[in-house]
């Protein structure tokens, strides 16, 4: 998901979002550790998406109003 799409978000979606990512990520490790991941540049993907909505969710704390 991009950061543009992410912006359109309110703050109680973003909650949720990063919840599920979150979730995929240790999930994604957990395979990871016992060598039934498919696809390991997934957690790659996983942890940038994380990171876009962290940055999305301070950019609007930080807006001034």
């Amino acid at each position: 998901m991009k950061a543009s799409e992410m912006r359109g978000l309110s703050a109680v979606q973003l909650e949720e979002k990063l919840g599920e990512l979150k979730a995929e990520l240790f999930n994604l490790r957990f395979q990871h550790a016992i060598n039934q991941l498919e696809n390991p540049q997934r957690i790659r993907e996983v942890r940038r998406d994380i990171a876009r909505v962290m940055t999305v969710m301070r950019q609007n704390e930080q807006k001034p109003e």
